[in-house]
């Protein structure tokens, strides 16, 4: 048959052949898997030590959290499922519960502890759980993450494992199996385990890994050790000198990999989960099997279930969800990293390689602190001296909530980037000025519209749309009723923390002109933030509330009623704070105070839009603000210009033009022809070259470029590239009426400029329908202001600051 001859659905099952037979090795028996040990020690790492090893394959990337730079490993970006269960922030407590596992894994005391994930719901645990499973499950299947057990058959070695019946020998569970078949450690066994504990150590030691010994320390599992025990006694009865070679064969013992899964490596104890304390952790008697398997009165380990979390986990690593609903179990695992050891039943028991993880909500702080009045009594006070608490908590960087709030919404996937440091610009208003395309969602998780399909009650699909900025209204609202006030300085806003949480500095403008800039190292701030606050769940709830019905407005020609605004979500946002049993009333009144400062920044941000777009033709590029610095510093040090046509003189009358024009900070009186007078020359070198380098130009090379220099460290220069503001717009409009926004007359100034205006603002991302609501509330809060402008555009008294009023600089949140 040719491959066109072929159906679709036979491409599919040769496709899933190929995932199959990459995930495994072949079958191989004990020497061979040895010599994969000395090639690849992780092949017999412990459990911490894999979960390390599958952490650290996915490399580390700079990323900025509480406006520092931190490295935080790829593996918890959930890279191998696209990014679906990525944990978004939390890389400082990410990055010490990995440095707890590379102490377990080394053996520094750690080995002994329990890794604690303590937090408010809503701040990531569960993702972490699902990241850590995906990318164990991932990891098994490569080359270098192959996890291994055995697999026995005692068939042709005697009768009866156990000392029973007779016939032929078999390990199936009652009398059913197949006495030829194969069968697997149920607690997925080291294959190690087999040897004997002093060839182990000699193993161990051949091993070319000193910083992290391999698992040469665990005897073999209850119900491999029926098989080997079987086979030992056949075989010692038979007189063979090769005893260990004789059990190990290859027709008796071979060695499989595995896919590490929950069940097979991972054992995960859910809140649901019930049973005796030893059914949960362990497994159960199954009576039925008991009597089936004539074991002469002794409990036989092959009718054990191994169904319990630590049998599951058995190999790699233990997780206990929601550890509150399992307190009484925590502390019966108080003795499991110490003793490595469990046991079934009296004389049973089992050896144990898990990384121990409990999750918990605050609640298990209270159970545990139940008698902290008792002190050195305490008999919890063991329990929390092996716990290694990493809390997680909400996020604080505004970009990441919008990403995590897009998530939850729309259940958008990638591997999240938003919060990755850039070093060729961190300011998102450099990446994206007024004439950018459409915004890209993961450049802009907050600014970008989100349109969703909603099913109607009568089964109709209504396309939907959270307006641009409408995300990221509610992920800055979110994070700011997470900041800590009492930290603040006498001069300092919410907004503002949150700003250098989110970049790392801020800048303000002084009085003259000049530019303050504050770091996150400038500023003391405490550790409360992240604890308490509007979690991102409720925000889901609320928008997706605000989804299911139309909006009370209506236009003759655009669904307005199908988009969502950043104030239909705020509004929402605060006025369902006292209707969930989430938050107390002095919770819900510091929330609804912390709307305002949100309200105004998105005001700010809307506006910017709209004026941008409306100004988009007239806006001076980059390259003519650019030429006008390089004739500048040429100028100044006297030396010529390079151009096509070769060396020429700096243009005076370019520079004239765009001072007086440009600019609009001079007129003809202040040159000589085109020559500048004592005030220009002055302008030019104390607020244009003092305010760079003059290093970065006399050190230039022959290719001189504006990428030398940062035009945004000039007031006057950013303001041109960035701060359009109303005044600009009624210079450029002057018959241009605010209040006939909502209905233009025809064939008005009006009427041209709004539409050019929505179609730009269509060009960037937004729709018409939320194009005309964004334009018609910008230019309804413009027309007190747009009185007070002269035909001109200017004001009496002019505000200082363009855009970065108010709130903290001018850093462009969207």
């Amino acid at each position: 048959m040719s491959e066109s001859d072929r159906s679709d659905g036979e491409g599919f099952v040769r496709a899933a052949d190929e995932t199959l037979r990459g995930a495994y090795d072949p079958p191989m028996s004990l020497d061979e898997y040895v010599d994969r040990v000395l090639e690849n020690p992780v092949a017999a790492a412990s459990g911490a030590r894999y979960v390390l090893a599958a952490i650290e394959s996915e490399g580390t990337r700079e990323v900025r959290e509480r406006g520092e730079r931190r490295e935080r490993y790829r593996f918890f970006d959930d890279p191998f499922n696209d990014g679906e269960h990525a944990v978004l922030g939390n890389t400082a407590a990410l990055n010490a519960f990995v440095d707890d596992l590379r102490a377990a894994a080394a053996g520094r005391g750690n080995d002994e502890s329990i890794v604690w994930i303590d937090g408010p719901t809503a701040t990531g645990k569960s993702e972490f759980k699902r990241c850590l499973v995906n990318g164990l499950r991932e990891f098994s299947k490569t080359e270098a993450g192959r996890r291994y057990t055995v697999e026995w058959n005692v068939t042709g070695a005697g009768s009866g494992i156990g000392g029973g019946g007779a016939g032929a020998a078999s390990l199936s569970y009652g009398d059913g199996g197949d006495a030829s078949a194969w069968y697997r450690s149920p607690v997925q066994a080291h294959p190690l385990s087999v040897f004997p504990e002093d060839v182990r150590e000699s193993i161990a030691d051949a091993v070319d890994d000193d910083a992290y010994p391999i698992a040469a320390d665990v005897d073999l599992d209850p119900f491999s050790r029926e098989a080997y025990d079987h086979l030992e006694s056949a075989y010692r009865d038979e007189g063979r000198r090769d005893l260990f070679s004789a059990i190990t064969d290859r027709d008796h013992l071979r060695v499989t990999s595995y896919v590490v899964d929950v069940g097979e490596g991972i054992g995960v104890l859910h809140a649901e989960d019930d049973g005796t304390p030893k059914e949960r952790l362990v497994g159960s008697w199954m009576g039925g099997m008991l009597r089936e398997l004539d074991s002469r009165g002794r409990k036989n380990p092959q009718a054990f279930s191994y169904d319990g979390v630590l049998s599951q986990g058995n190999g790699v690593a233990t997780v206990v969800e929601d550890a509150s609903q399992h307190a009484d179990l925590l502390r019966r695992l108080l003795n499991v990293p110490d003793e490595r050891r469990v046991k079934l039943d009296k004389g049973i028991g089992m050896d144990l390689d898990t990384q121990l993880i409990v999750i918990s909500n605050p609640d298990l702080d209270a159970e545990l602190d139940r008698h902290a009045e008792r002190e050195g009594a305490d008999p919890l006070k063991a329990l929390k001296r092996r716990l290694t608490r990493h809390e997680f908590r909400y996020l604080t960087n505004r970009r990441l909530e919008a990403e995590l709030l897009r998530r939850e919404v729309a259940g958008a996937r990638g591997v999240p980037t938003v919060d990755g440091v850039d070093d060729g610009t961190d300011d998102e208003s450099e990446r994206n000025g007024p004439g950018d395309p459409e915004r890209d969602p993961d450049d802009e998780p907050g600014a970008a519209a989100l349109t969703i399909d909603v099913r109607d009650d009568d089964g109709t699909v209504t396309e939907r749309e959270l307006a641009p900025h409408a995300v990221g209204a509610a992920a800055l609202y979110a994070v700011v009723t997470r900041l800590d006030t009492e930290d603040l300085p006498a001069d300092f806003g919410l907004i503002e923390k949150a700003e250098l949480y989110e970049t790392g500095e801020i800048r303000r403008e002084t009085g003259a002109g000049d530019d303050d800039r504050i770091a996150i190292d400038d500023v003391d701030f405490g550790d409360g933030d992240g604890r308490n606050g509007i979690p991102v769940t409720y925000t889901r709830d609320v928008v997706a509330d605000l989804l299911g019905a139309d909006a009370d407005r209506s236009h003759p020609e655009l669904p307005v009623e199908r988009v969502i605004t950043p104030t239909d979500v705020l509004d929402a946002m605060a006025e369902r704070l006292s209707e969930a049993p989430l938050f107390s009333r002095s919770e819900v009144a510091e929330f609804e105070s912390r709307k305002a400062p949100v309200a105004e920044r998105v005001r700010e941000r809307q506006r910017a839009d709209v004026i941008d777009a409306a100004l988009a033709e007239a806006t001076v590029a980059e390259e003519t603000v650019a030429e006008y610095v390089e004739h500048v510093y040429a100028w100044d040090a006297d030396e010529p210009v390079e151009s096509e046509r070769g060396p020429e003189e700096p243009d005076a009358l370019a520079m004239k033009v765009f001072e007086t024009e440009t600019l609009g900070r001079f007129d003809e009186d202040d040159y000589y022809g085109t020559d500048p007078t004592r005030q220009v020359a002055e302008f030019r070198r104390e607020r244009v070259i003092r305010a760079l380098t003059r290093y970065a130009w006399r050190n230039r090379g022959d290719e001189f470029s504006v990428d030398d220099v940062d035009l945004g460290e000039i007031p006057e220069l950013r303001e041109v590239l960035d701060a359009n503001d109303l005044a600009d717009v009624k210079r450029r409009f002057p018959e241009l009426d605010p209040a006939e926004w909502a209905d233009p007359p025809a064939d008005t100034e009006t009427a041209r400029v709004k539409a050019a205006t929505i179609d730009r603002l269509v060009d960037r991302g937004y729709s018409p329908a939320s194009a005309e609501l964004t334009s018609r509330a910008v230019m309804r809060d413009a027309r007190d202001e747009w009185a007070d402008l002269d035909d001109e555009g200017d004001r009496a008294d002019p505000p200082r600051g363009g855009r970065g009023d108010g709130n903290g600089g001018d850093v462009s949140w969207d």
